[in-house]
């Protein structure tokens, strides 16, 4: 018969192994259920072979993942690239130059033509307000010099384009002959008027090489209020027609910009 007493543990001993075990836990930074201690050895090489696939799962998701997204951004980007061809070739049986494969129209011109195309594209850029890169305006030029036309009826027309494009900023004397409904404009503010309505925040003149426009600013736009003498860029401005005369409206989408400080 074994005499020998049957070991095992008390409350006392399990409730300080439980304590322990949590103890080393937060030093490694593990969580209770992620660590082995207290089991048996067999316990054990099953947490640490399910710890193993467990991480290896996570390796195959993330590299499947990263593969597919590799994937998908070049897909995105050849379609992108395909409808940008696709739309230049159609737009290229209205203007020739916009095919993908026509070269640059200022390597046919010849030199006295491209001195001449430069020249003009540098005036254009010194006086229209916000236009386009000097490079642009001379591959305009270049395009109506190379399909036949001259360097005056070139600049002619590309200086209009220029000034009437939208987001470029319109000559307070030209806005009559805009077509678009909303504009940038600029120039000094010359008068104010007091307003007599509570919708409106402002009401006063913009003068521009000695014309001038009647603008209203909208209490709803919450664009700042502007003061006599003050040199302004007023963008997005809804143009109106009262009795006759043009006149423009700042709007929620309308911002302004001061000069005085730029």
């Amino acid at each position: 018969m074994d005499e020998r007493p049957e070991l095992r543990p008390t409350v006392k001993l399990r409730s300080q192994a439980k304590i322990d075990s949590e103890a080393i836990a937060k030093v490694d930074g593990t969580a209770e259920r992620d660590h082995p201690y207290g089991m048996t050895l067999e316990a054990e090489e099953k947490w640490e072979a399910r710890e193993m696939e467990k991480r290896r799962t996570r390796a195959r998701r993330q590299t499947q993942s990263s593969m597919r997204e590799q994937g998908s951004r070049v897909s995105a980007a050849r379609g992108a690239e395909q409808k940008r061809r696709a739309f230049d070739e159609r737009a290229a049986s209205v203007d020739p130059w916009l095919h993908p494969e026509s070269g640059d129209p200022r390597e046919e011109l010849e030199r006295d033509e491209l001195a001449a195309v430069n020249q003009q594209a540098q005036r254009i850029t010194q006086e229209v307000r916000d236009t386009s890169t000097r490079a642009a305006v001379s591959r305009q030029l270049a395009e109506r010099v190379a399909d036949g036309g001259t360097v005056l009826g070139a600049s002619v027309a590309v200086m209009e384009a220029e000034r009437t494009r939208p987001g470029s900023v319109v000559p307070i004397g030209m806005l009559e002959e805009v077509s678009r409904q909303e504009v940038s404009i600029e120039g000094t503010v010359e008068v104010l008027w007091e307003s007599n309505h509570p919708a409106i925040a402002q009401v006063g003149l913009l003068e521009d090489e000695g014309e001038r426009v009647k603008f209203t600013s909208w209490t709803k736009s919450r664009v700042p209020t502007v003061e006599v003498g003050d040199e302004v860029r007023m963008r997005a401005v809804a143009k109106n027609w009262y009795q006759g005369r043009v006149s423009v409206a700042l709007t929620g989408d309308s911002r302004i910009v001061f000069l005085n400080n730029a």
